[in-house]
């Protein structure tokens, strides 16, 4: 077993890890105050590349794999959150399924301006009545006369409403009463007549990450639309989710190590009592603590993302790595918080953001209940009737 990145990936972390510091990390505190979308940073992260880390090379990507692109999501995530996800929607989740399945057309039209960071893609699968049940999707979509026309709507919905989202990756129900096996994926252009943007939602985090609701009011795309074959939606949505859950993964990894980094500062200048407070046992016990989280977090997450890249089976290394890595990041954040004490509660400092943050990452791309779930049925539990 080898745990030691290689060059080429030392080489891209120290570079994510020094963007994260300068450029980043300087501007989350304003764009979080201000809800506002981050758009320079997101075109300079495209001009390093971080856009193309899983799109191939053939279409201005680097291919550079899904234990790269953590890598990179881990450092960009120790700065902003909102930043970290913007990135893994529109490279992994959305981008990753139309350079996967997509014509040659398709990635044609697509994918060289999603890696060069020049347009964001997001991915419309949870809806207003249900996340967890994608097979329940009431978005449907009906083949005539050349065109798909889609009816429905999509509900917290990432990268949907930004200056320069170009393309939704839609799952919407083709064949009626299909349930799972009735599931279609339509590339829908974000300037296509009868889609609808709604306004943004109030956020308890995640301030700066572009976030709505999606209307699709007898919105027709040609039939050259469908991603992959007809009717594969589910599965297609599915696979998707695997690598998305390593992302937040990664990007909990990072939040947890920001966390413990605040905390080993503040607890090395803060004093009480004539000392500083880390060389009190107790706060040593709750770093000790985020620091054990953090190490099996990222351990977790580098081996999901290395049997991906591998081809290997992965859906459970996935599920466990979220579930692991988002409940330390959780974790982390409150004891960041206690450990500032007072100060913590302030948003001047930076670990009062970090736990607003962190809920949403045991929510996204699959709770911790379902993906618990999906364990358990791995471990042959039988299903409940």
């Amino acid at each position: 077993m080898d745990f030691d990145p290689t060059a080429e990936q030392r080489q891209l972390r120290d570079v994510a890890r020094e963007f994260a510091r300068e450029v980043v990390a300087p501007a989350a505190d304003q764009h979080d105050r201000d809800h506002s979308f981050p758009l320079e940073i997101v075109r300079q992260m495209g001009e390093l590349g971080f856009f193309g880390l899983n799109l191939p090379e053939s279409h201005g990507g680097s291919g550079a794999g899904m234990l790269t692109a953590s890598i990179v999501l881990e450092e960009i995530g120790w700065a902003d959150q909102s930043v970290a996800i913007t990135l893994s929607v529109s490279s992994g989740l959305a981008g990753g399924m139309i350079a996967r399945l997509g014509t040659n057309a398709q990635r044609d039209r697509w994918l060289p301006g999603l890696a060069a960071g020049e347009i964001l893609a997001s991915f419309a699968l949870s809806e207003p009545g249900g996340g967890s049940d994608a097979a329940a999707t009431t978005t449907s979509a009906t083949l005539a006369d050349g065109a798909w026309t889609i009816d429905g709507a999509k509900a917290f919905i990432t990268n949907s409403g930004t200056p320069i989202t170009g393309v939704h990756v839609v799952t919407a129900a083709t064949e009626p009463g299909g349930g799972s096996h009735g599931l279609s994926t339509i590339l829908v252009p974000a300037d296509t007549e009868g889609l609808i943007v709604a306004a943004g939602y109030r956020k308890l985090g995640w301030h700066a990450a572009d976030t709505h609701e999606l209307v699709f009011d007898s919105c027709r795309v040609p039939d050259d639309h469908l991603l992959g074959e007809r009717g594969r939606g589910f599965p297609q949505a599915l696979d998707a989710l695997a690598g998305g859950r390593i992302a937040v993964a990664a990007i909990s990894v990072g939040l947890a190590q920001a966390c413990l980094d605040a905390s080993l500062r503040y607890a090395s200048e803060r004093e009480a009592f004539g000392h500083p407070i880390g060389t009190n046992q107790l706060i040593q016990a709750k770093l000790a603590d985020i620091r054990a989280g953090v190490e099996a977090a990222r351990l977790l997450t580098h081996r999901a993302a290395w049997l991906r890249d591998e081809g290997r089976p992965h859906r459970v290394d996935a599920a466990i790595a979220k579930v692991v890595a988002s409940e330390s990041a959780v974790e982390a954040t409150r004891e960041a918080v206690q450990i500032h004490g007072g100060y913590g509660f302030m948003e001047e400092f930076p670990v009062a953001r970090f736990y607003r943050d962190a809920k949403v990452l045991e929510i996204g791309e699959g709770t911790s209940e379902i993906l618990r779930l999906l364990i358990a049925r791995d471990l042959g539990l039988p299903e409940r009737d």
